[in-house]
């Protein structure tokens, strides 16, 4: 397994992004990066790991993260373009799809986990400006904000007694993708199926 943690520790992250602290609380002296993150799973207020690791992660694997979560906790429901077009450009990171992607998002209904997909990957890096106008780069947390809406939307928009076990399911497998393995997230009840066996 290869890490995909890009940051010696968990403070790193913050001195990155600056305005993680007001999703996030920063950490207390050293301590290394999915530590962190764990400990913020076990706090009063787990969706701050959900933040935490979409800036934990880089922009790419931030996006197939929230992808994998609002998909399984979605369904059916997550299969449309926004979802198709941060997919497409996961798989190919290139410039007219990061374009297409922006596009979609920009005529969404933000209120969509999907079209915050989407919105993630058009501003993972390029320019936000219309092609005829100055490039204007998105600013550097732009698409971790974006992952993160993305999921915590979905999360929020299952059965209330179901929303803190997705928070905690899409933030574990965002643990376990940045320590190297899949970005697989299951429904809470086959997790513990799966746990049990």
């Amino acid at each position: 397994m290869t890490s995909r943690i890009r940051f010696a520790e968990a403070s790193d992250v913050y001195d990155a992004f600056p305005g993680l602290e007001l999703y996030a609380p920063r950490p207390c002296g050293s301590v290394a990066p999915l530590d962190h993150a764990r400990a913020l799973l076990a706090s009063p207020r787990p969706s701050t790991a959900l933040a935490y690791l979409a800036h934990l992660l880089p922009r790419r694997e931030a996006v197939w993260w929230g992808c994998q979560c609002v998909s399984a906790v979605l369904g059916a429901e997550a299969k449309n373009d926004g979802l198709r077009l941060a997919l497409l450009w996961v798989r190919d990171p290139d410039e007219t799809l990061r374009r297409d992607a922006l596009s979609f998002a920009a005529a969404s209904d933000l209120r969509s986990p999907t079209a915050w997909l989407a919105r993630a990957a058009g501003h993972s890096g390029g320019s936000v400006a219309a092609p005829d106008q100055s490039p204007a780069p998105p600013n550097p947390d732009a698409c971790a904000l974006a992952v993160n809406a993305a999921v915590v939307l979905a999360a929020t928009a299952a059965q209330p007694t179901m929303i803190l076990p997705w928070i905690r399911e899409c933030a574990e497998a965002g643990i376990r993708f940045a320590a190297g393995e899949e970005a697989r997230v299951l429904a809470p009840a086959q997790r513990e199926r799966a746990e049990n066996k």
